[in-house]
């Protein structure tokens, strides 16, 4: 029975299995109820009894040498796997693209993100939009040609149901419900019914700015305007202001920046003048504070728009308007790096 023992103990210290499979295949023939080792303790009892210590010592050592010896070769077959170089375990099982965020999404985030540092919180409000909110509490006239079916989409011919032209609509919802101080950003689509072409679409998105309280002067207009232009496009661009119409703001301005191709210079980007218009903007109209609930003679404010569309333009150069909506991805894949 020592005889047996010992071969068998020798037979163990030779193995050296090529994989785990292997080494589990030794497993099974030496330590499993009906392997070789198990066999050795069935036939225990067969041994004379003045053999029975020195055997049974002999079996418990036989048979934790085995265990630790499989064990220990489990483990190095294991960590050879692992530390094998040319096995990458951060790769993923199949291999996947990385997708891109949209430009108009990587535009409209860095505006929102300006704003936030200058206190303004994002506002939110319905695409399908009533005439007060969108026209009538923003002072536009009964006949203004904006309510024209031919500039607006009404729902089911509904003269009191439309697609909002503009986010202004979130504005006038806002000082329905708020008393100043308001300071709200507004991003959003929006709709008017114009032919689709590379300069225009049916739909586009906006952001909005408004702050309502008392106190407030186009001075302060004025040095928002700035800090956004120079945070958006750099510290040395300029602006200025020229005199324009809204309804709902007055005075009225649009504002321009200096070229960011040519430094001002004049390039055919921006015709040759040297300034690139960008957005919208002006006083609120006392008449649009009473009609949302607002005292005029106590509080004032300014309000600005701008197209993200256009702020994209301006930002990447990007010449038709149609790219923007077709999900084309090899344009798409070139906003991989945009921050």
């Amino acid at each position: 029975m020592i005889e047996k023992i010992n071969q068998l103990k020798a037979e163990i210290e030779t193995l050296s299995p090529k994989d785990l499979a292997e080494a589990d295949q030794l497993r099974i023939k030496y330590l499993s109820k009906k392997g070789l080792v198990s066999s050795l303790f069935n036939d225990f009892r067969n041994v004379p009894a003045d053999q029975k210590k020195a055997i049974g010592q002999a079996l418990n050592e036989l048979k934790t040498f085995a265990t630790d010896k499989i064990n220990a070769l489990r483990e190095s077959l294991e960590t050879a796997d692992v530390t094998d170089p040319g096995l990458d375990l951060t790769r993923t099982p199949s291999p996947l693209p990385l997708g891109s965020r949209h430009p108009l999404s990587i535009v409209r985030d860095k505006i929102i993100s300006i704003f936030d540092r200058l206190g303004f919180t994002v506002a939110e409000g319905p695409e399908i939009e009533d005439d007060w909110h969108v026209f009538s509490s923003l002072n536009f006239a009964a006949d203004h040609p904006a309510r024209d079916m031919q500039d607006t989409f009404f729902i089911q011919r509904n003269p009191d149901v439309l697609l909002r032209t503009h986010t202004s609509s979130v504005q006038s919802r806002v000082m329905e419900h708020t008393q100043p101080p308001i300071r709200i950003i507004c991003p959003g689509r929006v709709y008017r019914n114009e032919a689709i072409s590379a300069r225009a679409h049916c739909f586009f998105h906006q952001v909005e700015a408004l702050y309502v309280d008392k106190n407030v002067s186009f001075a302060d207009l004025k040095q928002t305007l700035l800090y956004f232009a120079q945070e958006m496009f750099g510290p040395e661009t300029k602006i200025r202001l020229r005199p324009s119409y809204f309804p709902f703001t007055e005075p009225s301005a649009e504002m321009d920046i200096s070229c960011n191709l040519c430094g001002g210079k004049g390039c055919s980007f921006c015709k040759h003048t040297g300034w690139v218009e960008i957005l919208g903007c002006g006083m609120v109209d006392p008449n649009v504070l009473e009609a949302c609930g607002i005292d005029s003679k106590v509080y004032s404010g300014f309000a600005l728009g701008m197209g993200v569309e256009r702020m994209t333009n301006l930002k990447y150069q990007v010449t038709d308007l149609r790219m923007f909506s077709e999900n084309d991805k090899r344009f798409l894949e070139e906003f991989q790096s945009a921050l």
